[in-house]
């Protein structure tokens, strides 16, 4: 299973980004979908997550700005990200968690997306 994450990019303060991603391969049931964030010389956190009957986890930091959504039948999930701030620059990471064929649990990353937000 795969996870390819897209849509970073540099955007000026108080703009908006919309990152996706894609999940691929022998999926059985994705449970939790979500993106992390990691800032150069900080540890990667968690921004948002969305379990697969719909209930949403935020951070503090992005609440109000960022809405994060998933597709359940297209494996995918979206974080759209609003009034962006440039705290909020870091590589943004897609993370899911569930099960693939044969029953095997799976926990998975994408590659990773820069996002950076100019003052």
């Amino acid at each position: 299973v795969q996870l390819q994450a897209s849509g970073g990019g540099l955007v000026q303060a108080g703009g908006s980004l919309r990152l996706s991603c894609a999940a691929s391969g022998s999926i059985f049931r994705l449970n939790t979908m979500g993106w992390y964030r990691q800032a150069p010389g900080k540890q990667r956190e968690l921004v948002a997550a969305v379990a697969r009957g719909g209930s949403t986890n935020y951070a503090d930091s992005v609440k109000c700005r960022f809405t994060i959504s998933r597709d359940n039948a297209k494996n995918t999930v979206n974080l759209q990200m609003n009034s962006l701030k440039p705290e909020d620059t870091a590589v943004y990471y897609c993370h899911a968690d569930g099960i693939r064929d044969w029953g095997i649990v799976i926990d998975v990353w994408g590659q990773g997306t820069q996002v950076t937000v100019s003052s």
